[in-house]
């Protein structure tokens, strides 16, 4: 067997790639969803038979990419119980209700509604058609409703205690969980984000048909809706932005440090562009909504950490001699489990070996935050030139737009991956955070089988995406409107 930081380093580089090729598909099941939904109404409520072929080939691509992106999810799923057995253990009874409860309603949905929208044109009114593809689009809603909530409680534990006797925290407050402000900013944030990456699919496609002279009426309309929705899901995106930043400076201030650079905490801090290049306060307001505001930077929390890992060792050793004593002497297991109750909040902390550890990748966090924030900025800016130029009645769009527009679909993916890269990589070294290091949380297992299915999914995951690039891309082009 391979020693342990190898098992760990494989382990997490294995989710990481399931995670990040599993993004790359949700986002456009989701904002193409929505878009073609709209598309549907224009026809069944206007009566315009225009809209019906239009719905219809982006309901195509929808699902090409719905199909291959399910295969990841599952994966992504199991490996919580392959990969990382120590923590489906530790916070199961928790994080399980979640993912049950899109198993169990999202996936219901769309299992029922989605066949309904593929094959139902013929044999379902048009009102009854356009309800089962609304039902399909918000059955993957709901499943990233879940998904998220699973994952904001990961970000923010809420709802909560631990039992000594079982080693396992157990649900008080299913409320608490599935509503706490981390999940609901969570989920808009990253849905609209979502809605966003589907519009500038839409755009990048349309600008393809426009530059080849192809499909002009269809292309322009479907770009003209597309871009209504890119904006006004991007001003989503920066609101709820606004509000995750409140929250990680609460709940996760290392995070907010990290993605700043901040070492040393301050008031009226700055906001960095880039390294050297810094706007007085705007941090400050970021963070608190207040330019007096306190920040706090990595050295501050490093030293926050040591004496958070102080009383993390001794709620260790409280939880050792609790076991130690348990149906032996009921008397100072009852002691002892009081006293693992003051300090059981740092348990986490008690695993960590040193306060740099404390600290996340800064560099990656950095610069993911800055492509994530600057290329969202450019695409909205793209998105309004078209809009301009559509009010300005326009015959065509400038050929250098068109060409922007088109090369907008791999920057919007940049994007958004730069995006999970900030919240997961900002997180570390926990997997739940405060609560559970990510070395603790793993299987015990073989690094080489880690190893050899860390491949094995590359290659699959890999030959998924150039199917799914391959066929979406005939389609296109294939693509005739009548």
């Amino acid at each position: 067997m391979l020693p342990l930081d190898a098992l760990l380093g494989w382990s997490r580089a294995q989710f990481a790639l399931t995670a990040c090729y599993h993004w790359l598909f949700v986002p456009l099941t989701l904002g193409l969803a929505l878009i073609m939904g709209i598309m549907e109404t224009l026809y069944v409520v206007k009566k315009d038979e225009f809209w019906k072929p239009v719905a219809k080939f982006w309901q195509k691509l929808f699902g090409i990419n719905f199909a291959i992106g399910v295969a990841t999810g599952l994966i992504l799923e199991f490996e919580f119980g392959t990969n990382w057995s120590n923590y489906s253990w530790f916070v199961g009874d928790i994080f399980g209700a979640p993912l049950a409860i899109e198993g169990i309603v999202a996936f219901f949905l769309e299992a029922t509604f989605i066949p309904l929208m593929f094959f139902g044109w013929k044999k379902l009114t048009p009102g009854w058609h356009l309800a089962a593809t609304w039902l399909g689009g918000l059955g993957a809603t709901i499943s990233a409703w879940w998904i998220l909530v699973a994952n904001a409680w990961m970000q923010h534990p809420v709802g909560m205690e631990f039992n000594p006797e079982t080693v396992r925290n157990e649900m008080v407050s299913f409320a608490d969980v599935a509503l706490q402000g981390m999940a609901v900013t969570k989920f808009f944030h990253t849905v609209s984000s979502a809605w966003m990456t589907g519009a500038v699919f839409v755009i990048g496609v349309c600008c393809w048909y426009l530059l080849r002279g192809r499909n002009v009426q269809m292309a322009k309309r479907s770009l003209h809706i597309a871009a209504v929705v890119g904006i006004l899901s991007t001003f989503i995106v920066m609101a709820t932005g606004d509000r995750s930043g409140i929250e990680i400076a609460k709940h996760q201030p290392m995070k907010l440090a990290a993605a700043e650079g901040l070492e040393d905490g301050q008031k009226q801090a700055p906001f960095s562009i880039v390294p050297g290049v810094e706007v007085p306060g705007v941090l400050s307001i970021l963070a608190t909504h207040d330019l007096d505001g306190y920040v706090a930077g990595i050295n501050d929390l490093k030293r926050e950490g040591e004496q958070k890992m102080v009383r993390g060792k001794q709620a260790l050793e409280d939880f050792r001699l609790y076991r130690q004593a348990l149906g032996k002497d009921s008397v100072a297991a009852q002691q002892h489990a009081e006293n693992l109750k003051k300090n059981v909040a740092y348990f986490g902390y008690g695993h960590i070996e040193k306060a740099d550890d404390l600290v996340p990748p800064v560099p990656m966090v950095y610069w993911a935050f800055r492509l994530m924030v600057g290329l969202g900025s450019a695409l909205l800016l793209v998105m309004l030139l078209f809009l301009w130029f559509d009010f300005r009645k326009k015959e065509k769009y400038p050929k250098w737009l068109l060409h922007v527009g088109l090369w907008s679909i791999p920057a919007v993916y940049v994007a958004s991956q730069a995006g999970w890269v900030v919240a997961e990589v900002g997180r570390q070294p926990w997997i739940i955070q405060d609560l559970m290091p990510v070395g603790v949380a793993i299987s015990e297992l073989p690094s080489a089988n880690v190893v050899v299915t860390f491949f094995l999914f590359l290659i699959i995951f890999t030959a998924l995406l150039v199917a799914e690039i391959k066929i979406m891309c005939n389609a296109i082009k294939s693509h005739e409107a009548k």
